[in-house]
């Protein structure tokens, strides 16, 4: 009976041959142009293996990667086809890691990212030299172009949903022929970002700067002297013609380097994430962004953003003192210093000095005259309160006080509420709370007229 049993090593070998055969089956398949039998011998292999690609070896895998990635695209699926064959680029890029695992699988994970991920311990680090990048030229051109053109003109039609994924597919399809032109990733960041489309245009910007791109490019020109035209080279020839001197075929020969985008990925990874309900996200990349670039405003004000959003009113309060420290005359920042002053009766006196700072740099900031009309007029109703209870008790010379103080008031209210009107006249608050202090004042004739105005938006809105 024990010689029918098979042990687990026998059989895993047995798996793993299995899947080798049939990726090499569907790659013979896919170099004869026979989609059908190479789609079967993949499904095949996938059906055995599911997503533990690490059980294949690196020559093997990009073997899949091929068949599978040129199956797709010639099954007209172009954008899911170049995201496969991207993959054999990846397998040079990063190291493999080689060990068993806890059945004693020989397993072969890319990149130390998903070594850490295994949790097995003592895997041996090699690397891996792809072979059929070659190969794809002739297959990839032709849907690097359409997917190029389809990018451009979707983007100049301002299809910016459209264009996004066209511009990745790009990506890919170079990425998959040997070149990682991150450009073309960084457009699709740009128009994912263009179409509000926040999630995608997050994924791409933070793989951009995890990837440590940063946008900075070196163009070589040279003036060609048969045609005359100013022609862009590759710095290899461009180097050599211009060692060739008068001898050569080109003159005039010119270096333009292009800026730093790494700072405005940053920037609007940044806010995008705070767009998205994803503040200790976006602080942890503040944070990083702010390392290399402390002379951000853009940061720091996103910064401060963030704090307020996670609920870190100290963070904030301090980030908004040290923004003022450095750019006193920015009004905005001086009305969130008041809006958080005036949570605190300790600092409400402060909240005054900088909402009126805010109206000083800000003249038509309804938020700030809206602010100071409630805060200067203070809790009105329970003074009537008070008033009324003091009157009753027989209190006469406290209920004086009391009416009195609340005139003084309601007084100094009045500025800044016809102010808050003045510039926010739309506002049915403003309408109503005015009228009031018109009332209170007896200035009949404005009493007439906002409650006119008040009745005609009232019906309005019926």
């Amino acid at each position: 009976m024990k010689k029918i049993f098979l042990s687990v090593a026998t059989l895993t070998v047995a798996f793993a041959f299995g899947q080798k055969k049939e990726v090499a089956a569907a790659f013979k398949a896919i170099e004869a142009g026979d989609v059908a039998t190479t789609n079967a011998q993949i499904a095949q292999a996938e059906s055995a293996m599911g997503d533990k690609t690490y059980l294949l070896e690196p020559a093997v895998l990009e073997q899949y990667y091929y068949a599978k990635g040129l199956a797709l695209l010639k099954s007209g699926k172009t954008a899911e086809g170049a995201s496969y064959l991207a993959k054999i680029n990846s397998l040079a890029k990063n190291k493999i890691y080689v060990g068993k695992d806890s059945s004693k699988n020989k397993v072969y994970y890319v990149g130390k990212e998903a070594a850490d991920a295994s949790g097995i311990q003592g895997l041996k680090e090699e690397s891996y030299t792809p072979t059929l990048t070659g190969k794809l030229g002739s297959s990839l051109n032709p849907g690097i172009e359409a997917a190029n053109k389809a990018a451009l003109d979707s983007y100049n039609s301002k299809k910016y949903a459209e264009a996004a994924p066209k511009f990745k597919e790009v990506y890919d399809l170079l990425n998959a022929a040997g070149q990682d032109n991150k450009k073309y990733l960084y457009y699709s960041g740009l128009t994912y970002a263009l179409a509000d489309k926040k999630k995608e245009a997050i994924d791409v910007y933070m793989q951009l700067l995890n990837d440590g791109y940063t946008g900075i490019e070196t163009t070589y020109t040279a003036k060609n002297k048969k045609t005359n035209e100013v022609e862009n080279l590759e710095k290899t020839s461009w180097d050599l013609y211009k060692k060739m001197g008068a001898a050569g075929d080109y003159t005039d020969f010119k270096t333009e380097t292009s800026k730093s985008l790494e700072q405005e990925m940053y920037e609007t990874t940044a806010a995008l994430l705070l767009d998205s309900d994803r503040a200790e996200e976006a602080l942890a990349l503040i944070e990083k962004g702010m390392k290399k670039f402390p002379a951000s405003s853009k940061l720091s004000e996103l910064q401060g953003n963030a704090y307020y959003k996670s609920g870190k009113t100290n963070e904030f309060v301090n980030n908004l003192k040290a923004q003022l420290a450095k750019n006193p005359n920015d009004p905005n920042n001086w009305y969130n210093l008041g809006v958080l002053q005036s949570k605190d009766p300790a600092t409400e006196a402060d909240a005054l000095t900088s909402y009126k700072k805010a109206i000083e740099l800000k003249p038509d900031f309804a938020q700030a005259y809206q602010n100071l009309t409630y805060m200067t007029m203070g809790d009105d109703a329970k003074a009537i309160d008070d008033y009324n209870a003091a009157r009753k008790a027989g209190k006469t010379e406290q209920a004086n006080k009391i009416i009195e103080a609340r005139r003084a008031r309601l007084a100094a209210t009045l500025p800044y509420a016809e102010k808050w009107y003045q510039y926010d006249q739309n506002n049915i608050d403003a309408v109503t709370l005015l009228k009031g202090l018109y009332l209170s004042t007896k200035n009949d004739v404005k009493f007439k007229e906002l409650k006119a105005k008040e009745d005609a938006m009232n019906a309005s809105q019926k």
